[in-house]
């Protein structure tokens, strides 16, 4: 009963905080040692990129520039896509989700979800009644392939 106690206790605090929002930090791919470029390679790589814009005309400079940005918004708009589609999923969220969602069902619905909305409430009456019940409900929820609103 401690368990359902704290969680209560919990949720009440998460309920009258702020606007809420939860983020989930997505952590870089893990590389090998044959990825990681040595601190020549980036001195190297580092000296030849400012020997290019030292060689361009400002006028050039800012078309590169913003040639650049435009590149890095397109990856960023193609990433978010592929993840919507499903096509890359993380699957270290997944797993920390999963984790949080044995120890505190209503929590790990509040971060899947990124809101307090009824999913959470739920997650919270079922926890509160009786643990399984609410640990199934947020795993439905996390592994739930429905958007997450």
């Amino acid at each position: 009963m401690r368990f359902s106690t704290l969680s209560l206790i919990l949720a009440l605090v998460l309920s009258f905080a702020a606007p809420l929002q939860a983020a989930i930090v997505v952590p870089p791919p893990a590389t090998t040692e044959a990825d990681t470029p040595t601190k020549a390679e980036v001195a190297a790589a580092t000296a030849e990129y400012k020997a290019k814009l030292a060689a361009m005309t400002a006028k050039e400079r800012r078309a590169f520039k913003k040639e650049q940005k435009r590149d890095l918004k397109q990856a960023l708009k193609q990433y978010k896509q592929d993840v919507k589609n499903g096509v890359r999923d993380a699957d270290t969220n997944t797993l920390l989700l999963v984790i949080l969602a044995i120890l505190l069902p209503p929590v790990a619905v509040l971060v899947h979800q990124g809101e307090l909305n009824t999913k959470f409430w739920i997650a919270l009456i079922l926890t509160l009644l009786f643990y399984l019940p609410g640990l199934i409900y947020a795993l439905l929820v996390i592994f739930g392939n429905a958007k997450k609103k």
